[in-house]
């Protein structure tokens, strides 16, 4: 078991030797290295947090669907106090109310009609949220091609002065292959977070979605007969 234990040990010290990069980059160049490119990826990366904290605030059953709300409609279903939950619905503006004001007006022309208005506002609504959290899909694409720009930017800067040198040294153009990697880093290091919260919310929205369609069937059911 010792032997075991030790060897696993080792073999997890050997990946982590192989795996950390023998040189760590300050913040400073991280900062200021990149150039025009960096900055402006700077600046997604703080769009890009501001949408990620957003949507923990917003993107939330608790927000889109308030169970005490729900509480208060089905008491006045039951009650058959229509009028007063399309009121309460429409002076309640979320994703269940506005699906629930949508429906009840239709209550007249019978179930089929309530929930054929309620399938088409619950689809508005999805795609509405759905497109909300596709800002994080954009900036994990735009981050790393602004990324390969910069490499490329770099490169032709050091091309250039290779060129018009007839011995350079590579301090000479260290500083624009510096900045071609530097940008690729940080068009990566914006992308990763951002293509996850992406993925994350993405699947969130969908259970949402879901969710609320359940608890809406379930409202308008009463209405079927």
């Amino acid at each position: 078991m010792r032997i075991k234990t030790s060897s696993l040990i080792m073999s997890s010290a050997a990946f982590l030797a192989l795996t950390t990069p023998a040189y760590a980059i300050d913040a400073s160049t991280l900062l200021t290295g990149g150039g025009g490119i960096g900055y402006l990826l700077w600046v997604l990366s703080i769009v890009g947090i501001a949408l990620i904290i957003e949507h923990f605030m917003n993107v939330r059953r608790e927000k889109l669907a308030p169970p005490d709300l729900i509480d208060d409609i089905e008491t006045m279903l039951n009650e058959e106090q229509f009028q007063e939950a399309l009121e309460l619905c429409e002076s309640e503006p979320n994703f269940l109310t506005n699906i629930l004001a949508a429906a009840l007006p239709k209550m007249e022309h019978g179930y089929d009609s309530m929930e054929q208005a309620a399938h088409d506002i619950a689809e508005e609504e999805a795609i509405k949220l759905h497109s909300k959290v596709s800002w994080l899909s954009l900036l994990s694409a735009v981050s790393p091609m602004l990324g390969l720009l910069g490499t490329v930017w770099g490169m032709i800067g050091a091309f250039d002065v290779i060129a018009s040198s007839s011995a350079p040294e590579p301090s000479d153009f260290a500083g624009t292959i510096s900045l071609a990697l530097i940008t690729t880093v940080l068009g990566l290091i914006v992308a990763i977070p951002m293509m996850i919260g992406f993925f994350y919310f993405r699947n969130k929205v969908t259970r949402i979605v879901l969710e609320i369609g359940a608890i809406t069937e379930d409202m308008l059911d009463r209405f079927r007969h």
